[in-house]
């Protein structure tokens, strides 16, 4: 078993990146991510409501909530690619927040904080 000293020495912080959008959007969101330089993410489906209330139909699929975690330069390059090419012209929020991991290098990339992505 890990002293506690050894457990803290493979903890870091990286960005949650969320993403709340019109599950049409999921290929082309995933290609974006990718060119940012995220390296996994986690999709699932989403409902609720917001300041324009219900959605009317969910005949194009409903919503996805895509969340990333990331280090802080990919975080601004997502933020910036939504900014652009989504917040105009989609029914689509996001938001960020810093979270603590295990194992920080697998959601920078190799390399980072001395660790290999696995």
């Amino acid at each position: 078993m890990e002293a506690p000293d050894e457990a803290i020495a493979h903890r870091g912080s990286v960005v949650c990146v969320t993403i709340v959008a019109e599950s049409i959007l999921e290929a082309r969101l995933i290609d974006d991510l990718r060119a940012a330089g995220a390296l996994g993410w986690t999709i699932t489906s989403a409902h609720g409501e917001g300041p324009r209330g219900r959605r009317v139909s969910d005949f194009e699929g409903g919503n996805v909530r895509v969340e990333t975690l990331v280090a802080e330069d990919v975080a601004e390059r997502i933020w910036s690619r939504l900014a652009e090419a989504y917040f105009p012209n989609y029914a689509i929020t996001a938001w960020t927040y810093n979270v603590q991991v295990a194992r920080p290098g697998r959601y920078r990339g190799a390399g980072a904080a001395g660790e290999t992505a696995r």
